[in-house]
C-alpha cells in the first residue's frame, strides 16, 4: 500500500486512468466485433460501413494510449484485407 502523500495520489490517478482505458478499450473492440460480424455475414456493404466507422475509433484508441500505433495499423489493415477479399 502506498505510504506517501504523493503515492497515495499516484495510486488514485492509476485508478481513475483504469476505468477510462478499460472503457475506451470495451468501445474499440465492440466496433471491431461489429466489423467481424458484418464481414461473417458476408454482406459487405453493412462490413463497409461498420469498418468505416471503427476505423477512426481504433486509431483514436491508440493515439490515446489504449494501444499501439502499430497494433492499431494492423487491426485496421487486416480488417481491410479481410473486407476486400468478400467482394
Amino acid at each position: 500500500m502506498a505510504n506517501t502523500t504523493s503515492a497515495k495520489k499516484a495510486a488514485r490517478k492509476i485508478a481513475r486512468r483504469t476505468v477510462v482505458n478499460k472503457a475506451r478499450r470495451s468501445r474499440m473492440r465492440g466496433f471491431v466485433r461489429t466489423v467481424e460480424e458484418a464481414i461473417a455475414s458476408g454482406d459487405k456493404t453493412t462490413a463497409t460501413a461498420a469498418l468505416r466507422a471503427a476505423e477512426p475509433e481504433i486509431m483514436r484508441a491508440a493515439q490515446k494510449g489504449v494501444v499501439a500505433k502499430n497494433t492499431a495499423s494492423r487491426k485496421v489493415s487486416r480488417l481491410t484485407r479481410r473486407l476486400a477479399k468478400l467482394g
